[in-house]
């Protein structure tokens, strides 16, 4: 039973690394009245949960709670870490059959308790999870979201950042396509503030050429692979862009995010989970925005779209 009507969020797979981190950064945003971890080591999960109720005195008021999936009922927003974690020297797509697996007993339990909610995928390969959870959970594709590339555009403004000397968040830019290999830079759109890269680079007198779009782009693309190599697992950072999606849903502030989200009509490609650029509100996706791409970009959307919907096909 409910101690406080107002915003319910729950998490599947909150013992896990990310889930757990996920609930932290939840906790410190105050963007939730109750929180609802579940996971198969119910023992972990309630020891997550003891750790997050003993810093009650410093967060709003919040009732959190390890639970079954009936505690999940008429949660507003499903937030899903749950599956195999990627091991140093393995490729997201490679975990996609074990836990395509998983999702099959997770999202009819998900849909069954909360069948108004806002799932939000973040467990891997998540563009490809994020589909199958848009077929198996019935719902519409604006409430079915996958985290995306999210992480890897906040990882794309550091790595300019710290070259350029700048706030990464006055970087205007995304990384597209997979969370995964053939993820690509968009350069075209990059700016500073809306002064184009290019011209930011020669008013600062700063280097800006293929051999710096290079490096800049494998760093962002190895971090992962990196992160993992050196302390096992990625956590932090794709809990505070997982609930910044959150606090961009709950707070309805209709911004601009490459969440991955189901595409058609997108220069030729059709049905398929990607990180695309999208208002994301009250509603979740409100809409999907066909951003000018040059001609490389548009090769390599087309490229990485192939290769989730081959992934899929051969998986699903």
């Amino acid at each position: 039973m409910r101690k406080d009507k107002g915003t319910k969020i729950s998490i599947i797979g909150g013992a896990g690394s990310v889930g757990a981190t996920t609930a932290y950064a939840i906790t410190l945003s105050g963007l939730a009245k109750e929180l609802v971890l579940v996971d198969i080591a119910k023992d972990k999960t309630e020891g997550e949960v003891l750790d997050l109720n003993h810093g009650a005195a410093f967060i709003n008021p919040m009732y959190i709670r390890a639970g079954d999936y009936e505690d999940t009922e008429d949660s507003e927003i499903v937030i899903i870490t749950a599956g195999i974690a990627q091991k140093p020297g393995q490729t997201r797509l490679e975990l996609v059959q074990k836990n395509i697996e998983i999702f099959r007993s997770i999202i009819p339990e998900v849909a069954r308790y909360s069948p108004n909610a806002i799932l939000i995928v973040i467990s891997n390969p998540v563009d490809i999870l994020s589909y199958v959870a848009y077929e198996l959970s019935g719902f519409s594709k604006e409430r079915v979201i996958g985290s995306g590339t999210v992480l890897d555009t906040s990882r794309f403004k550091y790595e300019i950042g710290r070259n350029f000397k700048i706030d990464p968040r006055d970087v205007q830019t995304y990384i597209l396509g997979e969370h995964g290999d053939t993820s690509f830079p968009a350069w075209s759109l990059t700016n500073i503030n809306g002064i184009q890269i290019a011209e930011y680079a020669k008013l600062m007198n700063i280097k800006y050429d293929d051999e710096f779009k290079h490096n800049t782009y494998q760093n962002v693309k190895n971090a992962a692979y990196e992160v993992i190599n050196k302390k096992g697992a990625t956590y932090y950072a794709i809990a505070l862009s997982a609930a910044h999606i959150v606090g961009a849903i709950l707070r309805d502030k209709r911004c601009v995010l490459p969440i991955s989200t189901l595409v058609n009509d997108y220069y030729n490609i059709d049905d398929v989970y990607l990180g695309i650029p999208s208002i994301i509100g009250r509603n979740g996706v409100e809409k999907v925005l066909k951003v000018s791409l040059d001609e490389e970009e548009v090769k390599n959307l087309n490229r990485s779209a192939n290769v989730l919907k081959t992934t899929l096909n051969n998986s699903f």
